[in-house]
């Protein structure tokens, strides 16, 4: 399933237009993200939690020279399924 496919799904659920759906959709994924850029997390309850993990710097290899190169510290995005997503998949 795509974005498309999943505006058009919440349409359909929703009882709305698609041009709303997506303008729904957007809405959501942006405050998600902007959520997550103030590393705060994201809670949705039965569905899953979105969150910030830090990593650490750390030295890595080249795999094609076997240089050792230094991989900053960084932020990425994460998420963890909650119950109602995982015993919707089982």
């Amino acid at each position: 399933m795509n974005k498309s496919d999943l505006i058009e799904a919440m349409a359909e659920a929703g009882d709305i237009s698609k041009a709303a759906a997506g303008r729904a959709f957007d809405g959501l994924t942006d405050a998600i993200a902007v959520s997550l850029k103030n590393n705060e997390s994201v809670s949705i309850l039965g569905f899953g939690t979105f969150s910030v993990k830090e990593r650490a710097a750390r030295s890595g290899r080249n795999p094609k020279t076997g240089q050792i190169i230094a991989i900053a510290a960084s932020r990425t995005p994460a998420f963890k399924a909650g119950k109602g997503l995982k015993d919707a998949v089982q």
